[in-house]
């Protein structure tokens, strides 16, 4: 499942930018590679993050794995569900799932993939 109207990393995050906020969070192929998401570690809010930065942490069943800035920005918003339930991520990770919001200053996709290029990414792993 590759939504549409998002945009994609080769590490498996996805986005979706709407003015100069962006949304973000873990593919469908990730949340299925890592299992049942058992804790999120998200960012602070305020804190200011660079392309590939680091933002905080998946861990599951069967592994942690790290999540990183599509884009650089400023924290804004968490998703404080996932603190009680990160399983939400499992359930509905485009939705209910998603883990940050981030203030942008450059709306540029300069690196990140439509869902197409994303598709024949997936492929080739």
């Amino acid at each position: 499942m590759v939504p549409e109207a998002l945009f994609y990393t080769k590490e498996h995050e996805w986005v979706k930018i709407e003015n100069n906020t962006i949304t973000i969070g873990i593919t469908d192929y990730a949340q299925q590679m890592l299992g049942e998401i058992t804790f999120v570690e998200p960012p602070e809010i305020g804190k200011e993050v660079q392309p590939h930065g680091e933002l905080g942490i998946v861990e599951s069943s069967k592994s942690a794995s790290d999540i990183y800035s599509p884009m650089a920005g400023k924290v804004t918003e968490l998703n404080s569900k996932l603190e009680a339930t990160p399983e939400l991520i499992n359930q509905d990770c485009y939705e209910a799932g998603w883990i940050c919001k981030l203030s942008i200053t450059d709306e540029s996709t300069e690196g990140l993939m439509n869902a197409t290029q994303y598709q024949d990414y997936l492929k080739e792993l």
